[in-house]
């Protein structure tokens, strides 16, 4: 245990009095089921990312399925994934019958990288996926440009990004269609729950479509579709996270400036990048252990001292048995790199001066442990 004997979260949720309120109004209602709250969810939304039109969903995987199905993506077709992502990115294309291919990462910000992913274009490639790893976004400007001249379908995914900007302006609405996750971890949330926004109105339509049965009118179905609406409890949740999201990242990327501030000078880390261009909002603060035996070692240190750590994400998709067992070969260096490197320590809003000087003075004294020389 740490010095003052304090188990520190990694994720913990801020839900305040007007959380709980807006969910017993809604309960007290009597409308609990998808309805005008979530309606109301969705015009907020869309409004705050900047964008024309919202779909909520039950979670940001269907978010995803959905996506792509209402863009067309269909079996055969090969969709440009990063390698280095949780694995909802890839399972999402894969159940659509469509092929994810692998694209290496930036060593610097863990997203998509650029050459790589030119260099992987062919006429099987639908479309691209972009995840807005940790809170950092993409190079949207780049990825925009490119898509727009191989005449790519876009797809951002931004479930892990609520707020982050690129050139001033907010992730999920530079693209054909981008996908957000209201999961209890998220820099927002409604415990589950997920978003699609598009500036296509007959995107959002079909993905409405599909999350309700195909339901064109009641007990009329036109096409194969399931349950995958949002309820009024949960979106009564969502409207009052999102009135605070600035505000819960704000205080997310104070967390960060402070573990940067702290960190620099500490061997074996590299504390996370900005780019002068994005706006990071930390749902991951991600360090890089540049020793994987170091990493295993402090993981379990910091672990031992009652300080919850994580590492995001142990395997590249490439590597992981499902895609293995698929056929999927060795690639993206970077990705398997980066995956024996990763650290990630705790950066949520409710983290106290006390709990950083715990977890900074906590690392210093696991490397003087296990991996000094």
């Amino acid at each position: 245990m740490n010095s003052l004997g304090k188990r520190i979260k990694m994720f913990e949720p801020v839900i305040e009095d007007e959380d709980i309120e807006a969910v017993i109004r809604v309960l007290k209602s009597g409308w609990l089921a998808h309805g005008p709250e979530v309606e109301a969810f969705e015009q907020e939304f869309a409004e705050y990312i900047g964008v024309k039109y919202a779909a909520a969903v039950s979670n940001g995987t269907v978010g995803l399925m959905l996506a792509l199905k209402a863009l067309g993506i269909k079996n055969g077709d090969v969709v440009l994934v990063p390698d280095y992502t949780f694995i909802a990115s890839a399972t999402s294309v894969l159940m659509m019958g469509a092929r994810p291919r692998f694209v290496d990462v930036d060593v610097e910000t863990f997203n998509i990288d650029v050459e790589d992913l030119l260099s992987k274009i062919d006429d099987k490639v639908k479309a691209v996926m972009v995840v807005h790893l940790f809170g950092h976004p993409a190079d949207m400007k780049v990825l925009k440009e490119i898509a727009e001249d191989r005449k790519l379908i876009l797809i951002e995914d931004a479930a892990q990004a609520h707020g982050a900007e690129a050139y001033g302006r907010k992730v999920g609405s530079f693209s054909d269609a981008a996908v957000f996750s209201f999961y209890a971890t998220k820099n927002m949330t409604t415990g589950e729950g997920g978003m699609v926004v598009s500036d296509k109105k007959e995107v959002i339509e079909k993905v409405k479509l599909l999350r309700n049965h195909g339901q064109i009118a009641r007990y009329v179905h036109a096409e194969l579709g399931g349950n995958y609406r949002m309820t009024s409890i949960q979106a009564a949740l969502g409207r009052i996270q999102l009135k605070k999201l600035d505000k819960l990242n704000s205080m997310r990327r104070s967390v960060a400036y402070k573990y940067n501030e702290l960190l620099k000078n500490v061997d074996y880390i590299k504390t996370p990048v900005e780019k002068p261009w994005a706006k990071h909002v930390y749902h991951i603060y991600a360090l890089k252990i540049v020793d994987s035996i170091c990493r295993d070692s402090l993981y379990n240190c910091l672990t031992s001292k009652g300080i919850e750590v994580g590492i995001h994400y142990p395997l590249p998709l490439h590597k992981q048995p499902l895609f293995k067992s698929l056929g999927y070969e060795e690639c993206c260096a970077n990705a398997s790199y980066l995956s024996s490197v990763e650290l990630s320590i705790p950066v949520h809003p409710k983290l106290t001066d006390e709990d950083i000087n715990i977890i900074i003075e906590s690392i210093r004294e696991c490397i003087e442990a296990y991996c000094s020389k």
